[in-house]
């Protein structure tokens, strides 16, 4: 049985020394993976984002939000994807920027949401922007209510099953003529990849260093 991660555990993976985040990403990354994402190249290079991994506590269990985004918006149609945006003007930080799109994608808004930490920041070459991961934590489970022009579905997943591997999987995709082996997350039947995949196999692989010194 999968152990359930703790808070304790999440600050400790957070903070693990002498972590290599590029061999994780590299587990979920698209191959060839340098057509969709620059994985160690120059995070100055490009628009950042924030994008927050808000964690909070179901039936005991931790658990996060997903979104599945709709067919209308700008980019990334259809794809599920961790809450967040590019930084504006008036965001005092991207982790500000990370909260304030989650408030207006999920109507989260809570005061007592406290930031745990941040993943690695990812430049995705196709999209153009330098994407800064935060992980929050607030102690009630948000009353989430998507905005309708960007959020289609909104999807909870448990922690732990950040750790399953019968979740992963790995196929053939065609773009624009051009096979890709594409790995990636099932949850709740629809794939997860991409870029949201890759942040995610950072913090499952700093999860499990962790959990396997326990």
């Amino acid at each position: 049985m999968i152990a359930d991660p703790t808070l304790d555990d999440i600050h400790r993976a957070l903070t693990f020394p002498g972590f290599d985040h590029l061999d994780a990403w590299l587990r979920m990354a698209p191959r060839p993976h340098h057509t969709l994402h620059d994985l160690d190249g120059d995070v100055n290079g490009g628009r950042s984002a924030g994008v927050l991994i808000l964690l909070y506590p179901v039936d005991g269990r931790l658990t996060f939000v997903l979104t599945r985004r709709t067919e209308t918006v700008a980019t990334h149609r259809g794809q599920i994807s961790l809450p967040g945006g590019a930084f504006e003007p008036q965001d005092r930080s991207l982790a500000d920027t990370a909260l304030r799109e989650t408030c207006e994608e999920l109507s989260t808004c809570e005061d007592d949401i406290q930031m745990l930490g941040s993943l690695t920041p990812l430049h995705v070459v196709v999209s153009g922007f330098v994407i800064h991961p935060f992980v929050a934590y607030t102690p009630l489970r948000p009353d989430f209510r998507g905005e309708p022009t960007e959020v289609a579905e909104i999807l909870e997943m448990p922690l732990a099953d950040l750790l399953d591997d019968a979740i992963k999987v790995e196929e053939r995709w065609d773009f624009q003529g051009v096979g890709r082996d594409i790995p990636f997350y099932r949850v709740n039947g629809l794939p997860l990849w991409g870029a949201t995949a890759i942040i995610l196999s950072e913090f499952e692989m700093r999860l499990r260093a962790v959990l396997n010194g326990r």
